[in-house]
Protein backbone atom coordinates (compact mmCIF):
# COMPACT_ATOMS: atom_id res chain seq x y z
CA UNK A 1 0.00 0.00 0.00
CA UNK A 2 2.80 2.27 1.10
CA UNK A 3 4.48 1.61 -2.21
CA UNK A 4 1.73 2.50 -4.17
CA UNK A 5 1.34 6.05 -2.14
CA UNK A 6 4.62 6.39 -3.67
CA UNK A 7 4.47 5.50 -6.91
CA UNK A 8 0.94 7.82 -6.99
CA UNK A 9 2.60 10.94 -5.26
CA UNK A 10 5.87 10.41 -8.10
CA UNK A 11 3.47 10.30 -10.53
CA UNK A 12 1.56 13.16 -9.44
CA UNK A 13 4.56 15.56 -8.81
CA UNK A 14 5.17 14.37 -12.55
CA UNK A 15 2.25 15.72 -13.84
CA UNK A 16 1.90 19.08 -12.10
CA UNK A 17 5.97 19.61 -13.37
CA UNK A 18 5.46 18.99 -16.85
CA UNK A 19 3.58 21.92 -17.70
CA UNK A 20 6.11 24.27 -15.22
CA UNK A 21 8.57 22.95 -17.63
CA UNK A 22 6.83 23.66 -20.41
CA UNK A 23 6.13 27.36 -19.52
CA UNK A 24 9.60 27.65 -18.81
CA UNK A 25 10.55 26.54 -22.13
CA UNK A 26 8.56 28.98 -23.59
CA UNK A 27 9.87 31.80 -21.02
CA UNK A 28 13.25 31.32 -22.63
CA UNK A 29 12.18 31.02 -26.42
CA UNK A 30 10.38 34.38 -25.78
CA UNK A 31 13.71 35.51 -24.00
CA UNK A 32 15.71 34.68 -27.47
CA UNK A 33 12.79 36.09 -29.52
CA UNK A 34 13.16 39.54 -27.27
CA UNK A 35 16.58 39.20 -27.78
CA UNK A 36 17.04 38.87 -31.19
CA UNK A 37 14.68 41.94 -31.79
CA UNK A 38 17.86 44.36 -29.83
CA UNK A 39 20.24 42.91 -31.93
CA UNK A 40 21.38 41.11 -28.65
CA UNK A 41 24.44 39.08 -29.64
CA UNK A 42 25.62 38.14 -25.77
CA UNK A 43 21.82 36.84 -24.57
CA UNK A 44 21.41 35.28 -27.61
CA UNK A 45 24.65 32.94 -27.38
CA UNK A 46 23.89 32.49 -23.41
CA UNK A 47 20.26 31.77 -24.40
CA UNK A 48 21.64 29.11 -27.13
CA UNK A 49 24.50 27.67 -24.74
CA UNK A 50 21.53 27.04 -22.22
CA UNK A 51 20.02 24.99 -24.64
CA UNK A 52 17.01 26.87 -25.80
CA UNK A 53 15.04 26.03 -28.72
CA UNK A 54 16.65 27.88 -31.98
CA UNK A 55 13.77 27.76 -33.81
CA UNK A 56 11.09 28.73 -31.45
CA UNK A 57 8.40 30.86 -32.53
CA UNK A 58 6.42 33.80 -31.38
CA UNK A 59 2.41 34.19 -31.75
CA UNK A 60 2.76 35.21 -35.84
CA UNK A 61 4.62 31.94 -36.41
CA UNK A 62 8.20 33.97 -36.71
CA UNK A 63 11.67 32.13 -35.43
CA UNK A 64 13.85 34.16 -33.96
CA UNK A 65 16.24 34.92 -36.80
CA UNK A 66 13.25 36.04 -38.97
CA UNK A 67 12.90 38.67 -35.90
CA UNK A 68 15.98 39.50 -36.15
CA UNK A 69 15.84 40.35 -40.02
CA UNK A 70 12.90 42.53 -39.19
CA UNK A 71 14.75 44.64 -37.47
CA UNK A 72 17.70 44.14 -39.95
CA UNK A 73 20.07 42.95 -36.70
CA UNK A 74 23.20 41.53 -39.04
CA UNK A 75 24.85 40.64 -35.81
CA UNK A 76 22.04 38.65 -34.54
CA UNK A 77 20.96 37.23 -37.79
CA UNK A 78 24.69 35.79 -38.15
CA UNK A 79 24.82 34.05 -34.43
CA UNK A 80 21.69 32.65 -34.99
CA UNK A 81 22.45 31.85 -38.57
CA UNK A 82 26.03 29.96 -37.43
CA UNK A 83 24.29 28.32 -34.77
CA UNK A 84 21.75 26.48 -37.36
CA UNK A 85 19.09 28.69 -37.01
CA UNK A 86 16.53 27.47 -40.53
CA UNK A 87 16.79 30.52 -42.89
CA UNK A 88 13.61 29.08 -44.62
CA UNK A 89 11.52 29.00 -41.71
CA UNK A 90 8.29 30.52 -42.40
CA UNK A 91 5.77 32.24 -40.66
CA UNK A 92 2.01 32.60 -40.33
CA UNK A 93 2.35 34.81 -43.55
CA UNK A 94 4.73 32.62 -45.32
CA UNK A 95 7.37 35.04 -44.54
CA UNK A 96 11.31 33.25 -44.32
CA UNK A 97 14.28 35.19 -43.30
CA UNK A 98 15.34 34.89 -46.71
CA UNK A 99 12.22 36.28 -48.36
CA UNK A 100 11.94 38.91 -46.31
CA UNK A 101 15.48 40.08 -46.12
CA UNK A 102 15.43 39.71 -49.81
CA UNK A 103 11.87 41.86 -50.26
CA UNK A 104 13.50 44.72 -47.81
CA UNK A 105 16.47 44.70 -49.52
CA UNK A 106 18.40 43.52 -46.15
CA UNK A 107 21.70 42.70 -47.86
CA UNK A 108 23.87 41.28 -45.65
CA UNK A 109 20.89 39.35 -44.19
CA UNK A 110 20.29 38.19 -47.43
CA UNK A 111 24.07 37.21 -48.06
CA UNK A 112 24.15 35.09 -44.87
CA UNK A 113 20.62 33.06 -45.82
CA UNK A 114 22.05 32.68 -49.47
CA UNK A 115 25.29 31.17 -47.61
CA UNK A 116 23.46 28.78 -45.61
CA UNK A 117 21.15 26.75 -47.78
CA UNK A 118 18.54 28.86 -48.43
CA UNK A 119 15.61 27.94 -51.06
CA UNK A 120 15.72 29.72 -53.95
CA UNK A 121 12.55 28.37 -55.31
CA UNK A 122 10.79 29.50 -52.04
CA UNK A 123 8.19 31.77 -52.56
CA UNK A 124 5.77 34.25 -50.59
CA UNK A 125 1.92 34.58 -50.06
CA UNK A 126 1.67 36.43 -53.44
CA UNK A 127 3.71 33.04 -55.05
CA UNK A 128 6.10 35.41 -55.91
CA UNK A 129 10.20 34.97 -55.08
CA UNK A 130 12.44 37.11 -53.37
CA UNK A 131 13.43 38.50 -56.91
CA UNK A 132 9.89 40.12 -57.69
CA UNK A 133 9.48 42.13 -54.60
CA UNK A 134 13.46 43.26 -54.30
CA UNK A 135 12.46 44.58 -58.02
CA UNK A 136 9.30 46.25 -57.64
CA UNK A 137 11.29 48.08 -54.24
CA UNK A 138 14.60 49.16 -55.96
CA UNK A 139 17.00 47.19 -54.25
CA UNK A 140 19.36 47.26 -56.97
CA UNK A 141 22.39 45.18 -55.01
CA UNK A 142 19.60 42.90 -53.44
CA UNK A 143 18.23 42.18 -57.55
CA UNK A 144 21.64 41.52 -58.49
CA UNK A 145 22.72 39.37 -55.84
CA UNK A 146 19.73 37.10 -56.18
CA UNK A 147 19.81 37.25 -60.07
CA UNK A 148 23.76 35.61 -59.72
CA UNK A 149 22.58 33.17 -56.92
CA UNK A 150 20.05 32.19 -59.93
CA UNK A 151 16.64 33.21 -58.94
CA UNK A 152 14.51 32.33 -61.98
CA UNK A 153 14.35 35.82 -63.69
CA UNK A 154 11.05 35.28 -65.32
CA UNK A 155 9.25 33.38 -62.75
CA UNK A 156 5.43 34.66 -62.41
CA UNK A 157 3.63 35.73 -59.11
CA UNK A 158 -0.30 34.92 -58.61
CA UNK A 159 -0.58 38.26 -59.83
CA UNK A 160 0.59 36.95 -63.40
CA UNK A 161 3.51 39.13 -62.80
CA UNK A 162 7.59 38.83 -63.29
CA UNK A 163 10.40 40.99 -61.51
CA UNK A 164 10.85 42.27 -64.85
CA UNK A 165 6.50 43.35 -64.92
CA UNK A 166 7.07 44.65 -61.36
CA UNK A 167 9.89 46.67 -61.67
CA UNK A 168 8.00 48.45 -64.14
CA UNK A 169 4.56 48.87 -63.05
CA UNK A 170 5.38 49.32 -59.41
CA UNK A 171 8.83 51.26 -59.54
CA UNK A 172 8.78 54.69 -60.47
CA UNK A 173 10.97 54.99 -63.57
CA UNK A 174 13.91 56.54 -61.94
CA UNK A 175 17.25 55.45 -62.11
CA UNK A 176 17.22 52.34 -59.90
CA UNK A 177 14.23 50.71 -61.25
CA UNK A 178 16.02 51.29 -64.41
CA UNK A 179 18.94 49.58 -63.23
CA UNK A 180 17.16 46.69 -62.53
CA UNK A 181 15.18 46.83 -65.20
CA UNK A 182 18.74 46.49 -67.51
CA UNK A 183 20.19 43.95 -64.80
CA UNK A 184 17.06 41.77 -65.45
CA UNK A 185 17.11 42.03 -69.42
CA UNK A 186 20.98 41.09 -69.44
CA UNK A 187 20.13 38.38 -67.28
CA UNK A 188 18.10 37.21 -69.82
CA UNK A 189 14.55 38.32 -68.76
CA UNK A 190 11.90 37.36 -71.17
CA UNK A 191 11.53 40.57 -72.69
CA UNK A 192 7.80 40.10 -73.87
CA UNK A 193 6.72 37.79 -71.06
CA UNK A 194 2.91 39.54 -71.01
CA UNK A 195 0.96 39.72 -68.10
CA UNK A 196 -2.35 37.81 -67.21
CA UNK A 197 -4.33 40.64 -69.53
CA UNK A 198 -1.59 40.51 -72.27
CA UNK A 199 -0.06 43.38 -71.66
CA UNK A 200 3.89 43.09 -72.40
CA UNK A 201 6.52 44.88 -70.61
CA UNK A 202 7.05 47.59 -73.15
CA UNK A 203 3.27 48.81 -73.42
CA UNK A 204 3.53 48.96 -69.88
CA UNK A 205 6.42 51.52 -69.94
CA UNK A 206 4.93 53.24 -72.75
CA UNK A 207 1.67 53.59 -70.56
CA UNK A 208 3.23 54.54 -67.45
CA UNK A 209 5.58 57.06 -69.58
CA UNK A 210 8.87 55.52 -68.38
CA UNK A 211 10.51 56.49 -71.49
CA UNK A 212 14.35 55.23 -69.88
CA UNK A 213 13.21 51.97 -69.20
CA UNK A 214 10.91 51.55 -73.02
CA UNK A 215 14.12 52.61 -74.57
CA UNK A 216 16.05 49.33 -72.64
CA UNK A 217 13.83 46.73 -73.49
CA UNK A 218 13.38 48.54 -76.91
CA UNK A 219 16.93 47.75 -77.85
CA UNK A 220 16.24 44.05 -76.16
CA UNK A 221 13.83 43.19 -78.86
CA UNK A 222 10.76 44.15 -76.79
CA UNK A 223 7.58 44.56 -79.05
Amino acid sequence: MLRRSVLVGVASLLLTAAPLVAAGETMRGTSLLLAASKDDVAAIKILLADGVQIDARDDSGATALLVATHVNGIEAARALIEAGADVNAKDKIEDSPYLYAGARGHLDILKMTLAHGADLKSINRYGGTALIPASERGHVETVRTLIEAGVDVDHVNRLGWTALLEAIILGDGGKRHQKIVDLLVKAGADVNLADGKGVTPLQHARAYGHDAIERILAVAGAH
